[in-house]
């Protein structure tokens, strides 16, 4: 599902989308709010900056299985698509960031104590900007499921965390993309927080023939739609 942050996660709310409080998603029960949300008003901070120009994005940025001296372990997967605006359109020169656990589940963060072995060749994140057709195109390993202490027995399914910015910080969306045919995905609360089943598709990616490499790399497409009828699920934490 995705997150809208500021005077969006109060003012564009779809049916829908997942509810603030999910009781068999735990973490809801206690982030919920209890209160209605408040619109602040937009600063020229919030209109003017900050600008994210290419220069900003390093050349081994968006190719996660480059930027140590060796190859992580895993399965190497492509993962493409567009970002779009509620009309169809691209969204242009977006700041998309990716962050993810390693092939065994694990990410490197010093909180996350799951047995599971680190890869001293995988840092899990990666970013880059759209082009001129709102495509964007990242290199990595497909993620493990981990164990988590939701309730009894828990497991996400493997997943990529996305987060787009506009032109300011608080113009940020976070969503999470799933694999297909992940049988995890009709046991995990999270996923379930989106009723609609067809909703929940837009969080799925497809398998890409056309994106795949031979001998090298699977390729699967994610296209974020912003807006609209097709637009992603919205998590509003705020």
């Amino acid at each position: 599902m995705a997150q809208r942050t500021g005077e969006e996660a109060a003012g564009y709310r779809r049916e829908d989308d997942p509810p603030y409080l999910y009781p068999d998603y735990v973490a809801t029960r206690l982030r919920a709010p209890k209160k209605p949300l408040i619109i602040l008003p937009r600063t020229l901070s919030d209109t003017t900056g900050p600008a994210y120009g290419r220069g900003l994005i390093g050349e081994l940025d968006d190719d996660l299985t480059s930027q140590h001296s060796g190859e992580p372990l895993g399965e190497r997967i492509i993962v493409t698509g567009r970002v779009l605006d509620g009309d169809g359109r691209p969204v242009r020169s977006s700041l998309v960031e990716i962050w993810q656990a390693n092939a065994s589940g694990r990410y490197t963060h010093e909180g996350d104590r799951h047995p599971a072995p680190l890869d001293p060749n995988f840092s899990g994140a990666g970013r880059c900007l759209t082009d001129g057709e709102g495509r964007y195109r990242f290199v990595t390993v497909k993620p493990g499921a981990y164990p988590w202490k939701n309730h009894d027995n828990a497991w996400r399914p493997a997943h990529i965390h996305f987060s787009l910015f506009g032109p300011a910080f608080r113009s940020r969306l976070i969503t999470q993309m799933y694999f297909p045919g992940d049988p995890l995905l009709e046991h995990d609360p999270i996923f379930r927080s989106v009723r609609d089943r067809e909703t929940r598709r837009c969080m799925i990616s497809t398998f890409d023939l056309e994106t795949t490499q031979p001998e090298w790399a699977l390729g699967y497409r994610f296209d974020i739609v912003l807006g609209g009828r097709d637009a992603a699920p919205m998590e509003n934490h705020r």
